[in-house]
């Protein structure tokens, strides 16, 4: 995800998780009242989505995303439809007062800005549209017609699996980020609020392979974490059965489901030729 990818040393943020999610939370609502739409992606929307599985939250105790000591969270990822653009930039900066960074909102066009809260307790990158990293995630551009509204106040839980398999080089807490969710959440052939759409998530593989590749393989490396956890006493029997169940179940409907003519192609060609997008280093 955006915290994995496309950035420099890492920078945590300087508030409690629960203050920070309140934080987040007054964000999103306050654009809501503004008519905009904003959406949580990342760590803080799986930690959000899993407050009603507490059990599911408990595994980041036990499983410290960046190790002991340190922060639980860097940032506040959100998502935005592009033809908001210019509402974002007059709420963030006017109504916020955040501050923000014009190298970035040069470099990066119409596709992401970075703000700094005004004290500094965190920065925020705003994504339009898409998240575009080893692979894309797309949302749609504007409101009404994408995929933002389908649920709140961060993105759907299939994306946010998405988010997370789309990582060509996947760190251990984006695993970790993946184990409390699936102990949080089972697996439907539908979009539901607490269910992870993976009929969504096969039908998206299914049409490219490169992403298919990366998704199924980090998937697996999922279920080899989870296994190393279960042996080293960090996850119970009963954390460790659900999770696995869970990826077999979505692993399932990947393979399930009829590849597209532009996946048969893609896959002759294998790993003989580059499958995912280098990924830049946006340095603040």
């Amino acid at each position: 995800m955006a915290e994995s990818e496309g950035k420099g040393p890492t920078h945590f943020v300087a508030l409690p998780p629960e203050e920070f999610v309140a934080e987040a939370e007054r964000i999103v609502g306050g654009a809501q009242e503004r008519g905009i739409v904003l959406r949580i992606l990342g760590a803080l929307a799986i930690y959000i989505h899993s407050k009603h599985v507490p059990e599911a939250l408990a595994i980041y105790d036990k499983i410290k995303r960046f190790g002991e000591g340190k922060p639980m969270f860097t940032d506040l990822d959100l998502m935005a439809y592009s033809k908001q653009r210019k509402g974002v930039m007059e709420y963030f900066e006017k109504v916020l007062k955040f501050k923000y960074d014009m190298l970035m909102r040069v470099l990066w066009a119409g596709k992401r800005l970075i703000y700094f809260h005004p004290k500094d307790y965190y920065h925020v990158d705003v994504f339009f549209d898409k998240l575009e990293f080893s692979h894309d995630v797309v949302f749609g551009n504007k409101p009404g017609k994408g995929r933002l509204e389908l649920d709140y106040p961060t993105i759907s839980l299939a994306d946010i699996v998405l988010e997370k398999v789309q990582i060509h080089q996947i760190n251990l807490k984006d695993i970790v980020d993946l184990i409390v969710l699936f102990y949080g959440h089972d697996v439907c052939d539908r979009q539901e609020k607490e269910c992870i759409d993976g009929k969504y998530v096969a039908k998206v593989l299914a049409d490219d392979w490169g992403f298919w590749y990366d998704a199924t393989t980090n998937l697996k490396k999922v279920k080899s974490f989870t296994d190393k956890f279960l042996s080293e006493g960090k996850l119970t029997p009963k954390e460790h059965d659900t999770v696995i169940a869970r990826v077999d179940k979505l692993l399932k409907m990947i393979d399930e489901e009829p590849k597209t003519k532009k996946w048969k192609k893609r896959a002759k060609v294998g790993t003989s030729k580059p499958w995912y997008r280098e990924v830049e280093e946006v340095v603040r």
